[in-house]
């Protein structure tokens, strides 16, 4: 059972080197890579200490009688486990608590900011025209002009919007509403009388396809904007979309191609989910205190990523960042009262190193040859712990055989 303690131990080493390897790759493949080593090394943690927790439960008497294991065989072979198991059953206890009581706290936080929002039927979403003139029509005292804000958005974007209006449809269905013949016979194949498995199935296609986020704009002078994260429809609760959130008093701080950017920084953390990367790393710095190092850089390179695709949306990294720094600057002369962690804002994080890096033609990177050996240091950390956790569980699972083998044992 060595193998067993080497996932609590490899997060000392793994951490450091994704962080030095984010700084090297592009926004989005570095929130990936980050989210993802968290994921993995929390994972492990978790399932170390649920092996160690169980190899001592196993030199209880009721265990050990239930299982038919011999119980002196157990003793002898892991003399310690009692005393790793009830170390590790205490830290699974605080850590389940504390997911909860995170959890709660995200929950409560998301809710009280949505009911302190207009009803999602007052907020007005991005339809053909400009986004900003929609703003305009949302706030009550906006003092904005739909002919300062040019429309810079795709040719596509209103029929996507079109497409949102119409409301959800089968992404098995032709653009017409009618199925091919091929995937008519697979419909017909699909049990009927299952409405919980038909409704996971729309919200998976709403996954996959999401609708356009309406926008709300708040008759506030303080400058802010942000991404509210929406929630999915599921039996017996309705689903709500994400909302884009931005002030009346942000409006006036930009120029018109400067909002266009601003909220198309906004609508790139909705469609990218970037509240669900927030969230993964901040259950799994409660896991592991070694993992804590890794949310503030996720959280910069989640900026980046929307600072890019709002830099491709408009086709102006200058003015994206002008956006990015009038935006900052507008916010922190007025702050807005704190907002639920998972929310993500253009205004937050290190922005000069943000506006720094939109300034240059695109994501510079580090010579090939230390960006590979630090993939392959990470790569074979990551390695070592999955390999490790699977080898403490088959450890565990041949001194159970063992036990059960072992002369004298009941029947």
């Amino acid at each position: 059972m060595i193998a067993v303690w080497a996932p609590l131990l490899l997060p000392f080493l793994t951490v450091p080197l994704a962080r030095r390897l984010a700084e090297s790759l592009p926004p989005r493949a570095a929130a990936w890579l980050l989210a993802g080593t968290a994921t993995v090394l929390a994972g492990g943690t978790l399932c170390s200490l649920g092996l160690l927790a169980t190899a001592g439960l196993l030199q209880l008497p009721p265990v050990a009688a239930l299982g038919h294991l011999s119980l002196p065989w157990l003793t002898a072979a892991a003399p310690s486990a009692p005393l790793a198991a009830a170390v590790a059953g205490l830290a699974l206890a605080a850590l389940g608590a504390l997911a909860v009581r995170t959890t709660r706290r995200r929950c409560l936080e998301l809710r009280t900011a949505r009911a302190a929002l207009p009803a999602p039927g007052a907020a007005c979403a991005p339809g053909p025209g400009d986004e900003a003139d929609a703003a305009s029509h949302t706030a009550t005292h906006a003092e904005t002009d739909a002919d300062q804000h040019p429309d810079t958005r795709p040719r596509q974007a209103p029929m996507r919007w079109a497409r949102a209006q119409r409301g959800p449809q089968d992404p098995a269905l032709h653009p017409a509403g009618l199925p091919s013949p091929r995937l008519a016979r697979r419909l017909a194949r699909r049990p009927a009388g299952r409405p919980a498995l038909a409704a996971w199935r729309q919200a998976l296609a709403r996954l996959r396809h999401p609708a356009d986020h309406p926008l709300t704009v708040l008759d506030d002078e303080r400058a802010d904007a942000f991404a509210l994260p929406g929630r999915l429809r599921r039996p017996g609760r309705t689903g709500e979309p994400g909302r884009i959130v931005v002030t009346s008093g942000m409006l006036r701080a930009l120029s018109g191609p400067e909002r266009s950017a601003l909220l198309a920084h906004e609508r790139a953390h909705l469609t990218g989910r970037h509240h669900v990367f927030l969230a993964l790393a901040e259950h799994a710095a409660d896991v592991h205190p070694a993992l804590r190092p890794l949310r503030a850089p996720l959280g910069y390179h989640l900026e980046r990523w929307a600072d890019e695709v709002a830099a491709a949306r408009i086709g102006d990294r200058a003015v994206t960042a002008r956006a990015v720094g009038r935006a900052a600057l507008a916010a922190s002369r007025s702050p807005w009262p704190a907002r639920p962690r998972l929310v993500a804002a253009a205004h937050s994080g290190p922005v000069p190193r943000r506006v720094a890096a939109l300034l240059q033609p695109r994501p510079s990177t580090a010579p090939a040859t230390r960006l590979r050996a630090v993939a392959l240091a990470l790569a074979a950390c990551l390695a070592l712990t999955t390999g490790a956790t699977l080898e403490a569980t088959a450890d565990l699972h041949h001194t159970v055989e063992a036990a059960q083998h072992e002369p004298g044992t009941e029947r």
